[in-house]
């Protein structure tokens, strides 16, 4: 039954895509379309007639039969409103990064409580069926302590206007390891390059430290030939490699690793390095559009008062490490403590 009204604000790149997992869902009647440009509002017209557009998102905020909004608009207009949405007594999904700052994500998560409502932050990775599988693959043991989380996203383009690399490409990655490792993270540190007149780094490589021997590495590029889309997971028993690319085989799992034995006991410091070559599977994964499990899950959480799996306090946590990035940078390289 669609008794879920909801309305998009913001029907650029990503906005299309949410309208239709929106349209699309059981629960979700989409109600409004908002957007400065009346061409887009045009076309979201042609294709669902049922939806009103209006290019002011003060209509939908005032509509209290308006359950939820969706944002999809630059991150600098985030704070702004996601704030009056949830002042207006809405739920609220959010396109990454939540905010601009960590300020500004603690204030949302506060009001989000405060007034007892849904904010979800469209962190999509983590509705997919590999990144669900991986996870679970590590919390029943069978990675072994975790040694290292490497990531690459790199492509040509999309130069963004308002933000560098690291606050465009790093946001999917950082999630990921969010949401399959258990600790905090202590320190970053960021180094870029800026190769156009407007000084915004478009290649990036940060680095995270954990409390423990984890360490966490994202190369992060807009400059790049080929686009890659990878991370590699090392562990004491097995190593995991996820390839978004790769069509019919997203996760490889790999029985290879090292092995530390001493010699004897006072050759402390003469250990010898045993490789373990095992064999690699691929394992099946849920094949479903992970929008649509999200617009599923952001109906759910509203209707049965349910926290949200990428809920506010994930956002923020992730816009803690771009920050401290930013920050890193910015200082030629500097740690940065979180």
């Amino acid at each position: 039954m669609k008794d879920l009204k909801v309305g998009i604000i913001g029907c650029g790149y990503w906005g299309p895509n949410l309208i239709r997992n929106f349209n699309d869902n059981h629960h979700a009647d989409l109600t409004y379309a908002c957007d400065l440009s009346e061409e887009r509002l045009h076309r979201v017209k042609l294709r669902y007639p049922q939806v009103r557009v209006t290019t002011d998102y003060h209509v939908l905020l005032r509509d209290r039969d308006l359950a939820a909004v969706t944002i999809a608009t630059p991150v600098f207009t985030h704070y702004k409103l996601v704030r009056e949405s949830l002042e207006a007594g809405k739920h609220v999904l959010v396109e990454k990064p939540l905010t601009a700052t960590v300020k500004e994500a603690e204030k949302l998560v506060d009001l989000a409580a405060k007034k007892n409502l849904v904010l979800l932050v469209d962190h999509t990775f983590i509705y997919t069926g590999a990144i669900k599988r991986i996870k679970d693959f590590i919390s029943a043991g069978q990675l072994g302590e975790m040694f290292y989380f490497d990531s690459v996203r790199v492509n040509l383009g999309l130069f963004q206007h308002d933000v560098n690399v690291i606050w465009d490409l790093a946001p999917h990655d950082l999630s990921i390891m969010d949401y399959i490792v258990d600790e905090k993270p202590v320190s970053v540190v960021a180094t870029g390059a800026s190769h156009t007149p407007r000084g915004i780094e478009d290649v990036a490589y940060v680095t995270v430290k954990f409390s423990s021997n984890l360490i966490a590495h994202f190369h992060v590029n807009w400059m790049s030939p080929v686009k890659i889309r990878k991370i590699i997971i090392g562990g004491s028993k097995k190593m995991v490699v996820f390839d978004d690319l790769d069509p019919g085989e997203k996760i490889k799992i790999y029985d290879k690793g090292i092995t530390l034995s001493k010699e004897n006991e006072k050759a402390v410091y003469q250990s010898l390095v045993q490789y373990r070559i095992g064999d690699m599977y691929a394992p099946n994964i849920e094949n479903k559009e992970a929008l649509g499990v999200e617009v599923e899950h952001f109906a759910d959480c509203i209707k049965n008062n349910k926290k949200p799996l990428t809920d506010g306090e994930a956002g923020l946590r992730v816009v803690r490490i771009l920050e401290a990035a930013e920050k890193s940078i910015k200082k030629g390289g500097v740690k940065v403590r979180l």
